[in-house]
């Protein structure tokens, strides 16, 4: 299944929801992954622009964009921005496709 990784950004609210009540919320991003059809692959904390990062598993784009709408309607969520990711060797092919595209592509002004 394509992964996703997607960056989170708490809003005030929703760090207070973590302070007020400390618990490890893994299960319950798990939970609605999983509802969405997917699979957690990891949860992390971090610091820096964001609060949090997900990386998922998907069998569609779709499903990964509507759980981080699902959590931004909670108003606990103030950010989400979720990418498609690709392992290496995945996308040694993508590389290749382009690699045969990239004569027949005209540039801006030429």
């Amino acid at each position: 299944m394509p992964l996703f990784i997607s960056y989170v950004s708490y809003s005030n609210a929703g760090i207070k929801g973590m302070v007020d009540k400390p618990i490890d919320r893994t299960s319950v991003i798990g939970a609605l992954v999983e509802k969405a059809g997917g699979k957690l692959q990891g949860a992390f904390m971090t610091t820096g622009q964001h609060d949090a990062v997900l990386v998922t598993e998907f069998p569609d784009g779709s499903d990964a964009i509507a759980i981080g709408m699902a959590a931004a309607a909670s108003g606990a969520v103030s950010k989400v921005e979720t990418v498609r990711a690709w392992k290496m060797g995945e996308f040694k092919s993508i590389a290749e496709k382009a690699a045969k595209l990239a004569s027949s592509y005209v540039p801006p002004g030429k």
